[in-house]
């Protein structure tokens, strides 16, 4: 069965045009857990297939930014070593963030898969061509979105939204040419 066959044409449509993935952390790229050490340090967990996908997506010429509520000199560390091409920390609000993204990268909305989890999204989630909810995403922002992960955040979702974005682009047999 293929990763398309159980989407409907709008999905794969709005799936097909997406250039950008706007990421939140907490909750998308990490489980949303914040674990502080004894002696304050923060630590966060990062699953590996998210950053192996995001290393895919870059390969193929696409583009990536992370716009976080918080800021984590880890999540700095991550998204250098990933290569993310945006990366915005501290923004409670995160509209102005990604509206500067827009005009900056000249793109537009439509471009534009935004992965989120809570309500400081939701601006966001709004006006993306694709948005994607994680299942244990607010109840609002599950109802806002156009899809819904089956991997939670932390633990994949990320990677499965750049697999079927990735495959509705027509770009998949391009990514196991590396791996063939």
């Amino acid at each position: 069965m293929s990763l398309l066959s159980t989407l409907s044409p709008e999905t794969i449509q709005r799936a097909s045009r997406v250039n950008w993935l706007v990421l939140d952390v907490d909750g998308v790229l990490t489980d949303g857990r914040i674990v502080y050490a004894e002696y304050g340090d923060e630590l966060k967990f990062f699953d590996v297939q998210d950053g192996a996908g995001l290393v895919i997506w870059h390969r193929m010429g696409l583009k990536s930014a992370i716009i976080t509520s918080r800021r984590s000199r880890l999540v700095k560390r991550r998204a250098k070593e990933l290569q993310v091409d945006f990366l915005a920390q501290g923004c409670l609000l995160k509209l102005p963030i990604y509206e500067q993204l827009v005009k900056r990268f000249r793109i537009s909305s439509e471009e534009v898969c935004a992965i989120g989890d809570d309500l400081m999204e939701f601006p966001i989630l709004q006006r993306a061509g694709f948005s994607v909810a994680v299942p244990n995403a607010t109840e609002e922002v599950r109802l806002a979105c156009h899809y819904m992960t089956k991997r939670s955040g932390g633990h994949g979702a990320v990677r499965e939204m750049i697999d079927l974005i990735l495959h509705a682009k027509g770009l998949w047999s391009h990514v196991m040419e590396r791996y063939q």
